[in-house]
């Protein structure tokens, strides 16, 4: 099934209205409070794995402890991941931004780059992590793509893919340029509320007679 600018539009739309009374991501309350792109960065290496209510309680023990480059790297890694703790991965994870925050403070100034290569040459970053750094914290044009986004775009048929990476790819051809920064929050919070991997909510989807429900078996 092709969808056209059109349909395109009128999903997004429709959860833009339906999706104000869903609780916005972790990252994306933390970028809503500061719009500091260190802190954004801090917050989405935490998330990976983690539940949204244990990234957002982890984040702010973090912060309270350090909010720039320099002030965290100071910190021992296992006061880190103790302070982050019981996030997934949290001693790896703990390693990882310590040396991050060397690498900004050594070869970046202790400033977050604003560009996706240059994010994307960090060890730890990742297209999902480099592309949401640059679309909430700088607000700039990118599209960022996780498990929800890639999921429901194929459910939707807006996108016809196998990874993540050619899925943000294939957006990046049929997905009106104004819906690029809002898009991983909107399909995010969705998935998490009604379009679940298992079982989705479609008797009660805001977008039920647009979606083809695509790959999709037992729903409720």
């Amino acid at each position: 099934m092709s969808r056209t600018v059109a349909d395109i539009n009128r999903i997004v739309g429709t959860l833009h209205r339906t999706g104000r009374q869903w609780n916005p991501t972790a990252v994306s309350a933390v970028a809503q409070d500061s719009r500091d792109p260190f802190r954004i960065l801090i917050s989405c290496l935490i998330s990976l794995r983690t539940k949204d209510e244990v990234t957002a309680e982890a984040s702010a023990r973090l912060f309270r402890l350090a909010r720039t480059a320099r002030a965290m790297m100071r910190l021992p890694a296992i006061r880190i991941a103790r302070a982050i703790y019981p996030a997934g991965f949290y001693r790896t994870k703990a390693r990882t931004i310590k040396r991050l925050c060397r690498t900004l403070v050594e070869k970046h100034r202790a400033r977050v780059p604003a560009d996706l290569d240059t994010l994307l040459t960090l060890k730890g970053v990742g297209r999902k992590t480099a592309n949401l750094v640059i679309t909430v914290g700088y607000g700039k044009l990118g599209i960022c793509v996780d498990t929800h986004v890639h999921r429901i775009s194929n459910r939707l048929g807006i996108v016809k893919t196998k990874t993540p990476e050619q899925t943000e790819s294939a957006l990046r051809q049929v997905l009106p340029r104004r819906h690029w920064i809002p898009y991983n929050d909107l399909m995010v919070t969705f998935g998490q509320n009604v379009c679940k991997p298992i079982s989705p909510l479609c008797s009660t989807c805001p977008v039920n007679g647009l979606c083809p429900r695509i790959g999709v078996g037992k729903h409720r």
